[in-house]
């Protein structure tokens, strides 16, 4: 931590300097270190909010919360932008490929940083407008097996929300109208519910949000890794199953008499509370895979291993398709499906790019969704996924 802290307070030293150089006239003789104040408070708001919550008066910490965050999602492009100016001029001292008049100008590096403001004021702007505003994202899969009377099953799957200060009540009231509108018959939350703190769910009663939904074959939902960071597990899922959401924790249930649901906990169950969550393989141990099973885990991770296990559709979150670019550049690397619908011989993957956010409140590259999963059944004569349907809204 104290090296982690070094290099970020290095970096906000490197940013402050050519801040400095752009726009250091404009300050009163005497005043340079309102400045430097104003970048140290910038840079301390986030974690000093995190800290103090709960100890200093929720007004305050929430204002340095957002302020942080905030700052942090416009750093990611701060940092982009100069890193790329010391790149170029790096290569002028050796190439000169820049006129000369350009860089003695008394007002020229005044003029870049105007523009350099203007362009990731912008870049904060349009992503605190794309992660309130999110879409539908509509797939189709098969499932090559009966289940019953059921023909079709419509599921609403709304990863990540991430509810707290900064993805509040009316964030979550949007969820709601987004997936009542699609009349589903099923809803999965697949981890990252509330993020590490009850006491936002709590004080603007998010409770009483979730209760409006009523899906005919109930709400589900697996822990995330935020989940469990926080300390507070035990006490979140006790408020989602007073909301009406039914919490899976390495537990299989069976909805409509002829599908199964399979719960695993998380991957990082293990790290907090020193017990690892089970392996696939022993759940599925009673599961009856001649009916369709759906299997819900937080982290997209080793998707053979679930199609190994018979598993017909696994439902996941976690990656949030990197939430800001070039984040979406490292998910995709990380892992095999990072977002959307892919699929294994017979196995159907869905991951969403989820509907809240960590961190700063912003996306960039990546949108907020809800999921409308059909999923149609039609016995053990064909099956398999459909292709990635575009439709959205």
């Amino acid at each position: 931590m104290a090296i982690i802290f070094a290099l970020y307070g290095l970096l906000h030293y490197w940013i402050g300097l050519r801040g400095w150089q752009a726009f250091g006239h404009w300050v009163p003789a005497g005043q340079g270190w309102t400045y430097w104040a104003t970048l140290v408070l910038l840079a301390a708001a986030y974690p000093l909010g995190r800290i103090t919550e709960g100890k200093l008066p929720a007004l305050l910490t929430e204002a340095m919360i957002r302020l942080g965050a905030y700052w942090l999602g416009a750093l990611i492009y701060i940092v982009l932008l100069l890193g790329a100016v010391e790149a170029v001029l790096g290569l002028n001292r050796l190439l000169h490929f820049l006129p000369q008049h350009w860089l003695a100008a008394p007002q020229a590096a005044a003029r870049a940083g105007m523009v350099a403001v203007a362009l990731i004021a912008a870049i904060v702007a349009y992503g605190a407008w794309n992660a309130r505003n999110p879409e539908v994202v509509r797939y189709e899969a098969t499932i090559a097996k009966d289940a019953g009377e059921m023909k079709e099953l419509k599921v609403a799957v709304v990863s990540d929300l991430h509810l707290g200060l900064l993805v509040h009540n009316g964030r979550l009231t949007r969820m709601v109208e987004l997936v009542q509108a699609m009349e589903p018959d099923l809803v999965l939350l697949p981890g990252d519910v509330i993020d590490e703190d009850p006491g936002a769910f709590s004080e603007q009663e998010m409770q009483k949000t979730f209760g409006r939904l009523k899906p005919p074959l109930g709400i589900y939902a697996v822990p995330g890794n935020h989940e469990y960071i926080g300390g507070k597990w035990e006490e979140i899922f006790t408020h989602l199953e007073a909301s009406g959401v039914r919490v899976l924790r390495d537990e299989t249930v069976t909805v409509g008499g002829a599908v199964t649901i399979v719960g695993r906990d998380d991957l990082s169950r293990g790290r907090f509370t020193g017990e690892p969550r089970k392996e696939l393989d022993e759940l599925m141990a009673r599961v009856n895979r001649a009916q369709p099973v759906l299997l819900m885990d937080h982290q997209p991770f080793h998707l053979e291993e679930a199609e190994n296990q018979g598993v017909d559709v696994q439902l996941s979150g976690h990656t949030h398709r990197g939430q800001l670019f070039p984040g979406s550049l490292i998910t995709g690397r990380l892992y095999e499906n990072d977002w959307g619908l892919s699929t294994r011989g017979a196995m159907t993957a869905v991951v969403s790019s989820g509907f809240g956010t960590w961190g700063p409140p912003i996306r960039v590259g990546s949108r907020a969704e809800v999921v409308e999963l059909k999923i149609r059944f039609t016995g053990p004569a064909g099956g398999g996924a459909l292709p990635l349907s575009a439709d959205k809204q």
